[in-house]
């Protein structure tokens, strides 16, 4: 085998596994749980969460979604958000610490809730709503531990918490970034901490309405970056490739 074969093959077949790889990481990505939309201002009212439960395997159906709440900070007044095909059991635990609000003292909170009856097939996604009438004020960030059941009875725990500065564990914790309000701004639903919290029913309601657009944009730009990036790494592999093959080109073309 000539010296060119061999270098074209070597560069073929490391360009091969990089490509696959990099479509491995991809996929494991769009694999995990999230929580959309990804940030609230700190002590948020009348908001929505959704919780993105994709099915990562090939033979197995996703038949249960457990999501636990954090207690030491606690989210209040939620409710959950009828799927079609599954049952929701909330789960609420007694406070060690109440928490003092406008409308009184809150004694108990929801620490777990539990979709069943349904499922999520290979190659498809649920999202699971759940509306919260407060977010704490006292945290950078929540995470809900969440435990995902498959027909073939596998349990996928994401329950490690993501490090400031360090990289993605893998399987992470859905995690919500809780952000400082600028200074002389209410507290809002809208998750960016601009404009005035609603205090009567069309208030709540027009916040609630801004929380579902602001989780759809969240989702689509989500899906859309981690596409792009997949594409981008792809190519920039096949331009390795064209390089490599410059490169032997070059050097038969020196020797004859």
């Amino acid at each position: 085998m000539s010296p060119m074969s061999t270098t074209l093959r070597r560069t073929g077949t490391v360009a091969a596994l990089a490509t696959a790889g990099l479509l491995t990481a991809a996929g494991a990505a769009f694999a995990h749980v999230t929580v959309h939309p990804e940030s609230y201002a700190k002590g948020a009212t009348d908001g929505l969460l959704s919780f993105r439960v994709p099915n990562e395997e090939d033979t197995a159906s996703t038949t249960k979604v457990q999501v636990f709440l954090p207690t030491d900070h606690p989210v209040l007044g939620v409710l959950v958000t009828p799927q079609a095909g599954w049952t929701a059991k909330v789960t609420t635990t007694k406070l060690k610490k109440p928490v003092k609000t406008d409308d009184g003292t809150i004694t108990d909170a929801v620490s777990e809730i539990t979709w069943t009856g349904g499922r999520i097939r290979h190659g498809q996604f649920q999202d699971f709503e759940v509306a919260f009438g407060q977010l704490p004020d006292d945290t950078d960030q929540l995470s809900f531990k969440t435990l995902q059941t498959y027909s073939d009875g596998n349990v996928v725990r994401w329950i490690e918490e993501p490090q400031k500065g360090a990289e993605e564990p893998e399987s992470p914790a859905p995690a919500l970034t809780l952000t400082a309000k600028g200074a002389g701004e209410e507290t809002s639903s809208t998750g960016t901490g601009t404009g005035a919290s609603g205090s009567d029913s069309s208030s709540a309601s027009s916040s609630s309405s801004e929380a579902k657009e602001s989780t759809a944009s969240d989702k689509s730009s989500d899906s859309t970056a981690r596409a792009l990036g997949a594409a981008g790494l792809i190519v920039g592999v096949l331009g390795l490739i064209a390089a490599g093959f410059a490169v032997v080109r070059g050097r038969s073309a020196a020797r004859s």
